[in-house]
């Protein structure tokens, strides 16, 4: 039984059967078979389902966003910005997908040659609960772009937004069975990963699921694509614009309830301007208003799960015991659902749970620094490597000298880290690899054919044989 419980009374709202080997089965051919005539379709004509989409998705907006909510607890707001990203990303490759795919003329001592670049089939995607329709359709709209099928197998607290993706996509005109969402338990993901009519892998995750997902995608050679968990640092120099940079990071924490591999989570800042840069972000996030997610004015809702809380308040407890200070929080809210005070502790360092452990709710850590080299030094000083933040007035210098020395698959220089259908997304170590959005991700589940083709009179050969 796959449940949706709403996370602001823990009441389970909404139950469904998994579905049978013999329904999976089904989809698995539905969608092998149905991508074998897509793939022959003229990207120009594919193009065409991402337009309906975003339309389809303008005009469910409010039904969508309110399932969001009621499954995992964002902030209605933030769930209506959510829809209207994944439009604006429709949008965007509808009008560049035929550019992102066109083949590429590279000159050699053929007549002509070059890449070009088509589909791998049909891919897995295993998708997180805290963006249940972005995650989702930032994978799905470049993927059938490019040819591919697809087959969903979403978290399973919130099958009601893993349903409501497929009406979408049924309604946008994809063709029938190209596109399935499956509803099944985490212990047959590794039976739809070995199947053969899975040609690719996607998942966005946990670390420690991408790793017993590229283990099992890799013993079956199919390539993947892994965005996994992340610890952003978001570092404030001496010379940044100290109430902007204060204002940014709040809202880099706290947004999605401080539920999200790219929130910045360790806040790095040097110790010339701490205390004032302290003082403004714990005032602001005083200003964050904790309550019921359906009420425009909330803007933290309650965790998603309770275990996800248990998980957070164990990393709070633990860093307050290792010499943490609490400034703000701290602790669980009172009364029914999942919520948890915003929370700040200030002199962090490494060894502390909140520096070390990737802390997926609204907890923010201070670490203070006596130099630019122990920031850089502190920043990098993590198992993950997805995004980072910079806050300094010599923009130059930062783009110049510091940032090739922070390891992130992105920098943000006086901004907060943000995926953007236009620039490639993903990370490095253990935040994944691969690469999603822009032309980068819509060329991941391609095959980049090389051709190569000589005078019909001659037998000429390409000038290094093997």
């Amino acid at each position: 039984m796959i449940s949706t419980i709403n996370p602001v009374n823990g009441e389970t709202t909404a139950t469904f059967d998994a579905h049978s080997d013999i329904q999976v089965d089904a989809a698995l051919t539905a969608a092998a078979d149905a991508q074998q005539a897509w793939r022959l379709v003229p990207v120009e004509e594919r193009v065409q389902v991402l337009r309906n989409t975003a339309k389809v998705l303008r005009e469910g907006k409010a039904e969508y966003a309110r399932n969001i909510t009621l499954e995992m607890g964002k902030p209605i707001t933030e769930a209506e910005a959510e829809i209207e990203k994944c439009a604006l990303t429709a949008e965007y490759y509808a009008e560049t997908a035929p550019q992102h795919l066109a083949p590429e003329t590279i000159e050699s001592n053929a007549l002509h040659s070059g890449v070009t670049f088509e589909p791998l089939g049909v891919v897995l995607a295993i998708m997180p609960w805290n963006y249940p329709f972005w995650q989702f359709f930032r994978f799905i709209l470049p993927a059938v772009a490019a040819g591919n099928g697809a087959i969903l197998k979403h978290a399973n607290n919130v099958p009601q937004s893993a349903l409501a993706v497929q009406d979408i996509m049924d309604k946008a005109g994809l063709p029938e069975g190209l596109f399935a969402t499956v509803l099944v338990e985490a212990n047959r993901v590794a039976g739809l990963i070995a199947d053969d009519r899975i040609a690719a892998v996607t998942l966005t995750g946990s670390t420690q699921v991408g790793q017993i997902v590229a283990s099992q995608a890799g013993s079956a050679l199919k390539k993947q694509v892994l965005e996994l968990g992340g610890s952003d640092p978001f570092i404030v120099l001496a010379d940044a614009d100290i109430k902007a940079a204060a204002k940014v990071a709040v809202k880099a924490r706290f947004t999605n309830n401080g539920q999200s591999c790219v929130n910045a989570k360790r806040f790095i800042v040097d110790e010339k301007i701490a205390d004032e840069f302290v003082a403004e972000f714990v005032a602001n996030t005083k200003e964050l208003v904790v309550g019921d997610p359906t009420d425009p004015a909330t803007t933290i809702g309650p965790m998603a799960r309770e275990n996800l809380r248990t998980e957070l308040h164990d990393q709070v407890t633990r860093t307050i015991e290792a010499g943490g200070k609490v400034l703000l929080g701290g602790d669980v809210v009172d009364g029914p659902g999942y919520f948890y005070q915003p929370t700040v502790i200030d002199h962090v360092v490494p060894g502390q749970a909140a520096f070390d452990e990737e802390t997926f709710g609204p907890v923010a850590a201070i670490i203070r620094v006596s130099s630019t080299q122990e920031a850089i030094n502190l920043a990098n000083k993590t198992e993950y490597g997805l995004g980072a933040a910079l806050w300094t007035s010599d923009t130059e210098t930062a783009a110049r000298d510091l940032l090739p020395r922070i390891d992130a698959g992105a920098v943000f220089i006086n901004g907060m880290v943000a995926s953007d259908p236009r620039l490639p997304f993903g990370g490095i170590k253990k935040s994944g690899y691969g690469r999603e959005l822009g032309s980068y991700g819509i060329r991941e589940f391609t095959n980049m054919k090389t051709f190569w083709t000589g005078q019909p009179t001659t037998t000429s050969t390409p000038a290094v044989a093997d």
